[in-house]
């Protein structure tokens, strides 16, 4: 009798050594072979922070796993976005923002992980046109000369008024032809201009230009002189006139014979 009981109570101890193995092989789930080892988490796409303007370059940088497939960033503020793969699973490249309104803006990430898991991720751009640069006030050049008339040899002092870098001006009525004119550093150019020897008489343009173009042109009138080498005729003094034999003193030189 005793010895039947201890062949059950072996028989019972079996029974559970057994069935808690098989309670724990239940417990312990095997891994799935198809299961994410890179969660969409790990994904990552980077943007400017601070805001953009439409036009701008900006740089996208993608992180995700090495081996990740099919990346692909995309936005409306964004043009298209060309990613250049790098090292470590970093992604890199350059879009322009589009010409969009004021606001912020996401910027999503897609792709594929290398088992296939489906990578996402986003971020904001913020654009802002901000305040449109006015226009530079044109400033008006003038030009000034001492005088509007002049003579061959005669000197003519020639003043311009700019904000540009040089000044000159050209004339048929001046020798050489252009003027250079020297800055007093304050926006004032001057120079001396030659009436030419050889100008006839009548009306010159005197074009003025600053910066390499022409802003006005003045009329200058010059008046020839006459011949030097030519002596006027010097009338007979009284006592100078000759009376010749048998005429009266009509005080005219006397003819030839």
């Amino acid at each position: 009798m005793r010895k039947a009981l201890t062949l059950t109570a072996v028989a019972l101890t079996t029974s559970l050594a057994l069935g808690g193995a098989t309670a724990f092989a239940v417990d312990t789930p095997t891994p799935s072979p198809t299961a994410s080892t890179h969660p969409a988490a790990s994904a990552r796409v980077e943007v400017p922070s601070s805001p953009v303007k439409p036009g701008d370059a900006v740089s996208v940088t993608v992180t995700a796993p090495a081996g990740s497939t099919n990346l692909s960033v995309s936005s409306a503020a964004l043009g298209d976005v060309k990613l250049t793969p790098g090292k470590d699973g970093h992604w890199s490249g350059t879009a322009k923002v589009a010409d969009v309104k004021d606001g912020s803006y996401g910027v999503s990430l897609t792709g594929s992980a290398p088992d296939g898991t489906k990578l996402q991720a986003t971020a904001q751009l913020t654009v802002k046109k901000g305040d449109s640069p006015k226009p530079p006030t044109p400033t008006s050049s003038t030009l000034r000369l001492s005088t509007d008339f002049g003579r061959p040899g005669d000197k003519v002092t020639v003043t311009v008024k700019t904000t540009a870098k040089d000044a000159y001006v050209k004339s048929d009525a001046f020798a050489g032809g252009k003027v250079d004119l020297k800055s007093d550093g304050h926006g004032t150019f001057t120079g001396t201009a030659t009436v030419a020897k050889n100008t006839k008489t009548g009306y010159y343009g005197v074009d003025a230009f600053a910066g390499g173009k022409k802003f006005d042109t003045v009329k200058f009138s010059v008046e020839a002189k006459g011949n030097p080498d030519v002596k006027p005729v010097t009338p007979l003094k009284p006592s100078e006139h000759k009376t010749p034999k048998g005429s009266v003193n009509t005080g005219q030189a006397p003819a030839d014979a």
